[in-house]
């Protein structure tokens, strides 16, 4: 852990195509959320840097339902996929979730799910407690994503 964000890695055994394919479409993120917060998301696959997916959440520390608006930072297909959340209509915003896929020879990928505050805004950091998740979640993230690429 650094001083501005959380990290976790796994190998999963599946190829990178595979566990891009789920990370990349985000109504399955409530399947491989390690954090128990994301209820549904949008069905329009992440294509581009740029894009805006919306997440509907729900958790005590912003007094139940929520909707985050996530606009994609980083995109390289099977390699690469970051995005920066904000809760809908506010200006709170500077902390992103990283993926990174690496192959490790066939069927095999190390994934590493990253949780930064480095950019977090003062009112954000005001606003939110970071690091607002432990790394144990990001931990059973990959867990749950091994789980869902397994049943495809």
């Amino acid at each position: 852990m650094s001083q501005n964000s959380l990290s976790a890695s796994r190998v999963i055994d599946a190829p990178a195509d595979a566990i891009f394919d789920v990370l990349s479409l985000p109504s399955r993120h409530q399947q491989i959320d390690g954090s128990g917060t994301v209820v549904s998301g949008d069905d329009q696959r992440i294509q581009k840097v740029g894009q805006v997916f919306v997440m509907n959440m729900n958790g005590e520390h912003m007094g139940g339902d929520y909707v985050m608006e996530n606009t994609v930072s980083g995109y390289d297909e099977n390699k690469l996929l970051a995005w920066k959340p904000k809760p809908q209509g506010a200006e709170l915003e500077g902390w992103e979730w990283i993926w990174e896929l690496e192959p490790q020879g066939p069927g095999a990928t190390l994934v590493t799910e990253t949780y930064s505050w480095e950019h977090a805004t003062p009112e954000a950091r005001k606003a939110v407690s970071f690091p607002l998740f432990e790394e144990g979640a990001l931990e059973h993230s990959l867990e749950r994503l091994a789980a869902a690429v397994s049943e495809k």
